[in-house]
């Protein structure tokens, strides 16, 4: 039962056609942003690499919506309704919208007829599983910050403003510096889409996937089982 519920709540995640507009208007950003950004780019920065820094935090801008929209949802169903197959639920258009950008930049860079880098294709594969993770946490972080404000509005606005200047205010003590990589996400996110991971830097993403995405989540299910209990 509860796999038949997130399926069918995956499948409402992009059944509307507002919300297949968006994935479509968030692909196609990433696919004229790699354009441009190969027409752009020094001969030395054309790599898969730098595409993708670029064109999936462009889009993973977007991603969040999809988790507030599904919230949004969430709040208008029965009480019967379940958290947890809304916050998997996220997962399908996030996983849609990090494999078609790998596969934009991968294109735009195979085909450009510009120079490139003399190793463009340097870390694609760890790159590639990147992209994807990145817009998974995206969508949770969508998710989370729909079920913590009720404003979708808000919640949007919540996920570019949190997450960057929590990473602004550490970047600018010297000593706090090396946390954003521990407790943001786009400190996690260049060092994804870098491709050049270690065992620390993985540790450093789960960290940020728990906090983000679990934790996060987690406080949003609770704040509004409380919601729902009748007044005593």
């Amino acid at each position: 039962m509860e796999e038949t519920t997130t399926r069918g709540t995956s499948r409402s995640a992009i059944v509307t056609p507002a919300r297949r507009w968006l994935l479509a208007g968030t692909l196609l950003a990433g696919l004229l942003a790699a354009v441009a950004l190969t027409a752009a780019m020094d001969p030395a920065d054309r790599t898969f690499a730098g595409l993708s820094d670029t064109v999936q935090s462009l889009m993973s801008v977007a991603t969040p919506l999809f988790g507030i929209l599904l919230v949004r949802d969430l709040r208008r169903a029965p009480d019967a309704v379940r958290v947890i197959p809304t916050v998997l639920a996220v997962g399908l258009p996030a996983v849609v919208i990090g494999v078609v950008g790998v596969l934009i930049c991968a294109a735009t860079l195979a085909l450009t007829p510009a120079d490139v880098a003399d190793d463009p294709w340097r870390h694609a594969g760890t790159i590639a599983v990147g992209s994807v993770l990145v817009q998974v946490v995206a969508g949770l972080v969508g998710t989370g910050l729909g079920l913590l404000l009720r404003s979708p509005v808000v919640a949007f606005l919540g996920t570019i403003v949190l997450p960057l200047s929590l990473y602004a205010l550490l970047g600018a003590v010297d000593a706090l510096r090396p946390a954003q990589a521990w407790l943001t996400p786009y400190g996690s996110v260049r060092n994804l889409l870098s491709g050049d991971m270690s065992v620390l830097r993985w540790a450093q993403w789960l960290c940020v996937l728990l906090i983000w995405g679990v934790g996060l989540n987690a406080a949003g299910a609770a704040l509004l089982r409380r919601r729902r209990q009748p007044d005593r």
